[in-house]
């Protein structure tokens, strides 16, 4: 919990919660505040758990064909039958409302990340809804939350974050459905505190300005329109995301089938605009102008927040301490060691219901697609799967002849590329269009590794989206002007987009610092490594932290055609589309139209250079052989180690070691991939969670032959790279079972065989060039890893001096790292 107080973002979120809702269970901590833990009680904790998960206070979700009849049977003679039925009285009370609204101001550490040191205040209103029960309000209200802050169009977006007095919004912006009786919140954060009352005043008035204008006709059937494709988008959580989407209303006992109506709850919000055309606005005025239980939350930084918090615990522990008998100080001792020797001893899991290796299909379904040249030589993949009425397109553009020097800038360009306006649009009318007709369009940078050489890849953008059929070309009009005519001339906004990316990279540190510390152990060990540093990594974050703070925007704005010329055109560009066989023949026109549309390189073909190699897809029965990928490879590239600690003010550290190990085809990489799994299950888990206390840790093998051990919210830094170091020699030794293989075989397959939605199969083909035959030859090698397998790739890549391995940390100063000149501090 002290890790995930290390983030500003939840730790503003709590108490936007605890302070409008104080009066119940809402005011507490769920997870436990650090100081308040101490408190708690063996006792308390095991009362709590005998009431709270008990059987009379769960509901049971079943998704899918089965028949339910053995579903039920199934949860009454394992659950329910070995259980009496209590009254566990958990129902959460009604807030009681408030005569006139509340203030309250709260600290947190400063963001070294964030751009401006003196801007990095944080402020929002929030408003308490009725309860989330009433199903058509807390849908008409979810409505009215996204029209007044969703998109360049709305009223909040116009007011407050292109204002230039913050970053982005507030976090939790919104409507929060989660809790009994919902809520609203909206501000800014990375503010002046002299601006928080200009901020307070702009949300009254915008409030105001709603009331009386209203919202236009088309950004209300946008997102209708937004309903109906998602609606119709399978994706392959669909279960879980409708028991995700009930969950709360059914937990306080509203109808969660009533909740599922969602075309009757669109044709009753249509009914109510026709018959009052103001509904919304006196929704507003209702729920926001006119309510008393309001609260303003600000929030600022404090130079020795993070000092005091460490003093506040070590009082508290200090006063515990002493407290203590010297008989209480024995029993703990001793109850201490009885633990470590419990933590170390194998767990008996015969008791758990489990599947065997011999249940796993032998066999992966082929997926069938085919590849046609469109306007004259550009390849797309087409792939016919029931869409739903869905069209899925997708395209990728090479980096080749991108120059060195404007490689970092790659994630901004497509981050803003669909947000800045074309042709005759500007970014307001572009983004109406985009949510009247398409699910979004979206563009982002891949690093593709190679599946056969460690030091060969693609690199290029990947644009992506989808839409109704009866829309689709009017989506290809959009792809086409933003490839043809992108708007580069919009300097405020192109400054606010700046400010929100760099305010949500720094955000996503504390949430992702072990992916962070991945990527930065993993930058020298193959060529790729660096581009997905620059891409992805901490370099991302401190560049787009420099550029949000520059005063003169305009040197980073004309770098952006500058991209433009190397990247939206047809030289080696690729095509795939997902959609029903009824569709196909419209996608076809509409794809070769839109490319007829694109500019292709005026200079005569150049030889390829020295360091591309052209690969050609694996060929089969009329498709692949049309496509022929440009993959970069360097061949005097040499692998060297470094070790990073990225100094942050954190309680917790993110831990990564990164070796090079072997590509998708050897065979090798299916016993690393096992090995991964179950060096996770049967020896890090247990050393760096439940030993360590950190949140978690594991180890994972890439893609692209990068083997990863990391931890996650770790109290523990070099203590952690030891026990990296143990879980080493650990596998080398093979002190593990053939049932913990199969476990892990299991495991592993878990993965390779998660269900791939319509919208994405075939992706692997388009992207990797990876055939079925070649996943097939994978699945078999997994299948066929033995004991002797494990421990020979244990020797042969993991040990000291048998591969390259590279170490990242983010955390606080470390006294030991900082005497080791083998690091590099940053």
């Amino acid at each position: 919990m002290k890790g995930a107080f290390t983030d500003h973002e939840r730790i503003f979120s709590q108490h936007v919660q605890s302070r409008l809702l104080p009066d119940h269970t809402y005011s507490v901590v769920s997870g436990g505040d650090p100081l308040c833990i101490p408190d708690l009680t063996w006792e308390q904790l095991r009362q709590f758990h005998a009431t709270h998960y008990h059987p009379s206070n769960a509901r049971f979700f079943t998704y899918g064909n089965f028949p339910l009849e053995q579903h039920l049977k199934q949860i009454h003679e394992e659950a329910l039958s070995k259980f009496q039925r209590i009254k566990p009285c958990t129902a959460v009370p009604a807030q009681k409302p408030w005569d006139k609204p509340r203030e309250f101001q709260v600290t947190c550490a400063p963001d070294s990340l964030a751009a401006g040191s003196s801007e990095q205040a944080t402020i929002s209103v929030s408003f308490l809804l009725p309860d989330i029960t009433d199903t058509f309000e807390a849908f008409t209200l979810n409505l009215l939350s996204s029209l007044l802050i969703s998109g360049p169009n709305s009223p909040f977006y116009k007011a407050l974050v292109e204002s230039g007095l913050g970053t982005d919004f507030s976090p939790d912006v919104g409507y929060n459905g989660c809790t009994r009786e919902a809520y609203f919140s909206v501000g800014l954060q990375g503010i002046a505190e002299k601006d928080i009352q200009t901020v307070r005043d702009l949300v009254d008035r915008t409030l105001d300005d709603v009331i009386e204008k209203g919202f236009e006709d088309d950004r209300i059937e946008a997102l209708l329109h937004k309903i109906e494709i998602q609606m119709k988008h399978q994706s392959v959580s669909f279960g879980l995301a409708l028991t995700s989407y009930i969950a709360s209303c059914w937990n306080h006992d509203g109808d969660p089938v009533e909740l599922l109506k969602l075309g009757s709850q669109v044709a009753r919000f249509r009914k109510c605009l026709e018959e009052n055309p103001k509904f919304l606005q006196e929704k507003v005025k209702q729920y926001f102008k006119n309510n008393q239980h309001k609260l303003t939350l600000s929030m600022k930084p404090d130079d020795k927040y993070s000092e005091k918090q460490m003093q506040l615990e070590t009082e508290k522990l200090k006063q515990k301490v002493n407290s203590l008998s010297p008989e209480d100080k024995q029993q703990i001792y001793e109850k201490g060691l009885e633990l470590q020797a419990q933590q170390s001893q194998p767990q008996d899991v015969s008791c758990l219901p489990a599947l065997k290796v011999s249940d796993i299909e032998p066999r992966i379904p082929f997926t069938e697609v085919e590849v046609a040249l469109a306007a004259g030589d550009t390849p797309v993949q087409y792939c016919t799967q029931p869409t739903n009425g869905v069209i899925y397109f997708r395209a990728f553009s090479s980096l080749n002849t991108l120059p060195e020097e404007l490689r970092p800038y790659v994630p901004l360009f497509c981050n803003v590329l669909t947000k800045l306006g074309c042709g005759g649009l500007d970014y307001r009318e572009l983004a109406q269009q985009v949510d009247l007709k398409t699910g979004g369009l979206a563009a982002a940078p891949h690093v593709l590794p190679d599946d056969s050489h460690l030091d060969t890849y693609e690199q290029g953008v990947l644009f992506s989206s989808f839409c109704l059929d009866r829309n689709l070309p009017d989506m290809m009009h959009l792809w086409s002007e933003i490839f043809n005519n992108p708007c580069f001339e919009e300097e405020e906004h192109f400054r606010v987009l700046v400010k929100m990316t760099a305010q949500e990279l720094s955000n996503g540190v504390p949430d992702a610092g072990h992916l962070y510390a991945s990527i930065r152990a993993g930058r020298t060990l193959a060529p790729a490594g660096d581009l997905q540093e620059t891409f992805g990594g901490m370099d991302q974050v401190r560049l787009m932290k420099s550029i949000a703070e520059v005063t003169d925007i305009k040197p980073i704005l004309r770098k952006l055609p500058r991209i433009k010329k190397h990247l939206l055109n047809c030289d080696n560009f690729r095509c795939s589309v997902n959609a029903t066989p009824q569709q196909m023949s419209q996608v076809e026109n509409s794809v070769d139209s839109f490319l007829r549309t694109l500019s292709r390189s005026k200079k005569e073909r150049k030889p390829v250079p020295s360091h591309v190699v052209e690969k050609p897809a694996p060929k089969g029965p009329g498709r692949h052989s049309l496509v022929t990928r440009k993959l970069v490879t360097d061949p005097t590239f040499k692998p060297c180690p470094m070790k990073t600690h990225f100094l942050f003010p954190f309680p917790v550290n993110y831990v990564a070691e990164c070796i090079r190990t072997a590509p998708y085809a050897a065979p090798a990489h299916a016993s690393l991939k096992i090995l991964a799994r179950l060096m996770t299950a049967k020896f890090l888990h247990t050393e760096i969670r439940e030993k360590g206390g950190a949140y978690g840790g594991g180890a994972r093998l890439s893609y692209g032959g990068i083997f990863t051990l990391y931890s996650y919210r770790d109290p523990h830094s070099t203590e952690t790279l030891q026990s990296f170091l143990k879980a080493i020699d650990w596998a080398k030794s093979g002190r593990f079972t053939q049932q913990d293989i199969n476990e892990a075989k299991l495991s592993v397959f878990a993965a390779v065989d998660a269900p791939v939605a319509p919208s994405d199969k075939g992706l692997d083909c388009f992207l990797y060039g990876l055939s079925d035959e070649v996943k097939q030859a994978h699945r078999e090698q997994l299948f066929a890893v033995r004991h002797e397998d494990l421990v020979d790739v244990s020797n042969r890549y993991l040990g000291a001096g048998r591969s390259t391995h590279g170490v990242a940390l983010l955390g606080p100063d470390n006294a030991s790292i900082a005497k080791d000149p083998s690091w590099v501090i940053r």
